[in-house]
């Protein structure tokens, strides 16, 4: 699962639209549309920063599994 995925679902899961997140976060509507289509993939950790605060989450949660670290 691609980031602009995991970012969707959540936001879903929250009944949040793109509009509503875009002004909880300080981003652009726009912004988020790319995200969430894939056509915007490399996020910078500032837009992380603030969709996770915006969807109640620590960034981590919202990348990948293959880019979490994993520990043993």
């Amino acid at each position: 699962m691609i980031i602009g995925e995991i970012i969707k679902r959540r936001r879903t899961a929250l009944d949040m639209t793109q509009v509503e997140l875009a002004e909880k976060a300080k981003i652009t509507q726009a912004k988020i549309s790319q995200i969430e289509n894939g056509a915007n993939d490399n996020v910078t950790i500032d837009v992380l920063r603030k969709l996770a605060k915006a969807l109640n989450c620590v960034v981590v949660d919202l990348l990948p599994d293959k880019d979490k670290l994993k520990t043993k």
